[in-house]
């Protein structure tokens, strides 16, 4: 199998407490040296992403706010999703929820206001969901992960999901992960996400992401064929 592309969630898989080690940028100008395409999937919003790293033109396509907004360097942003909902915001202010972060599309708070946000949804009879991200809770339009975010990626830049090498660390990813046609874990991962992925990395976060970049320009071949997508576990 011919690897394409390459997808990186950043928070806990590119970045070790949010910041990307120079080696690990170094890894992915190899990898784009190698004709592959690079594709970020993460939850932040995009100014903020900006902001803590420097080298997001390394990448050919953002997808950012867990799937609803796209970012291309060379053409900019594309709202996928929809603003949050007329009174959304200040009901959730209204019951507590704090800290609150809004995007252009995503809503994001902790995880322990789960209850209080479900309750405000259901109030006002809104068709959105929550996703859950280790201590980090997102409410998004339905629909609208970062599988939806990586396909609007993938047809923008006319690539192949099965021809895409995916890596991730929370339940998050799993979404985008399960749509590419190889799926790595860093070994920091979840163990839930570890004990389905293809390949769980000799390294933690920016330090796997080296490790796996290496092992595919080294050798792809061997790299797919050890992944389980060879041999599925039984």
């Amino acid at each position: 199998m011919r690897i394409d592309a390459l997808a990186f969630d950043y928070d806990g898989t590119l970045a070790h407490q949010g910041r990307v080690d120079p080696a690990t940028v170094a890894a992915l100008r190899r990898a784009k040296a190698s004709g592959r395409k690079l594709l970020m999937v993460t939850g932040r919003e995009l100014p903020q992403l900006h902001e803590v790293f420097a080298d997001t033109a390394v990448f050919d396509a953002i997808v950012a706010e867990n799937g609803a907004l796209l970012w291309r360097p060379e053409i900019g942003e594309r709202l996928l999703g929809v603003p949050p909902p007329p009174g959304f915001v200040e009901a959730l202010e209204q019951a507590g929820v704090w800290p609150m972060s809004v995007g252009r599309s995503i809503v994001a708070t902790l995880r322990f206001h789960e209850p209080k946000v479900a309750a405000v949804i259901a109030a006002l009879g809104l068709d959105w969901r929550i996703i859950l991200n280790n201590e980090s809770l997102m409410c998004l339009p339905a629909g609208v992960d970062k599988a939806s975010g990586l396909a609007a990626a993938l047809d923008a830049l006319g690539l192949d999901a099965h021809r895409v090498l995916g890596a991730g660390d929370a339940e998050n990813d799993l979404a985008f992960l399960e749509a590419c046609g190889v799926f790595a874990a860093v070994a920091n991962a979840l163990p839930d996400l570890k004990a389905v992925a293809d390949i769980v990395t000799e390294g933690e976060d920016g330090a796997g992401i080296v490790w796996l970049i290496d092992q595919l320009l080294d050798d792809p071949d061997a790299l797919i064929a050890d992944s389980r997508q060879a041999t599925p576990a039984t």
